[in-house]
């Protein structure tokens, strides 16, 4: 049995609403000495809901009665409005017999496909993971590790060369722990968190939820590589803070000005009403 490690990884799904497939997966993240992705349904599972599960992608090549003790939480961020996002946590054991756990009823599919729900914007949908694995029961030694691949659970070698886009940067989701020694790296991750840096000092009206959603899984991959970012953590806190406050004074901002609109269409319709009844009397009125 070994020590636990944790994971938090960021899933975008494009163009979410033309995915004609049964089933979507994430690509594999390195938790420890296994591969991990999230299984998403997009049209459901036997339910009208948005169906999502954490997978052990490569567990096939795990030794014969392996086994972990995950605590997971799973959110869909509502990308307009962060107190409205939907979460989800569980405790349990996987192991070869059951791989793969999740909630089969996430979030109901007319809510997350509303055209004004917020948890679809421009035809991406974003998913947070916190994967903490609690214990560990049989390890992979190293010098054994293999990647295999089929239809079903396990990772696919093509998927996990695949990079992730990033404000147009691409990373690889599997460099936990990746420290940048190459000169010409460094400088391009250091202007990677100079641009994440430039958005936190926009203003709040230039700042939508959708860019704090992406700073944040920026922050995430530039922490993977060897960055300390709790300082941009602490300063992204802040900054969603003040814009959910604002986002609150909007709405009640809109509330107040509409219900001035109606008084003020109410008065004129009253002004109207009493000139009318205090006009003079016209000579076809009399006669």
């Amino acid at each position: 049995m070994a020590n636990g490690v944790d994971k938090k990884f960021c899933w975008e799904i494009k163009n979410f609403s033309s995915l004609n497939s049964e089933r979507s997966y994430s690509v594999p993240v390195l938790i420890g000495d296994s591969r991990w992705r999230l299984c998403a349904f997009p049209k459901g599972y036997r339910a009208d809901y948005f169906s999502l599960y954490l997978e052990v992608a490569d567990f096939q090549s795990l030794p014969s009665g392996w086994r972990r003790y995950v605590k997971l939480r799973m959110t869909i961020q509502n990308q307009r409005s962060l107190q409205l996002s939907v979460q989800e946590e569980t405790q349990r054991w996987f192991d070869q017999s059951a791989p793969g756990w999740g909630f089969e009823e996430m979030i109901p599919l007319t809510k997350l496909n509303a055209i004004d729900g917020g948890f679809l914007v421009n035809g991406r949908v974003m998913i947070v993971a916190e994967v903490e694995v609690l214990q560990v029961v049989g390890t992979l030694d190293e010098t054994e590790e293999s990647v295999h691949s089929n239809d079903d659970l396990l990772i696919k070698t093509q998927e996990v060369k695949e990079s992730i886009d990033v404000n147009g940067f691409q990373v690889l989701p599997s460099q936990k722990n990746f420290q940048v020694k190459n000169q010409h790296l460094r400088k391009t991750f250091m202007n990677f968190l100079v641009n994440v840096i430039e958005t936190l000092c926009q203003s709040l009206q230039e700042l939508s939820i959708e860019d704090l959603v992406e700073v944040d899984i920026a922050l995430t991959y530039l922490k993977d590589s060897g960055f300390k970012v709790d300082w941009l953590e602490k300063k992204l806190d802040q900054v969603k803070e003040k814009k959910e406050k604002e986002q609150s004074g909007l709405v009640i901002l809109q509330g107040i000005e509409q219900q001035l609109h109606d008084l003020m269409h109410n008065c004129e319709t009253k002004k109207s009403e009493v000139l009318s009844i205090g006009a003079p009397l016209k000579f076809n009125d009399v006669v």
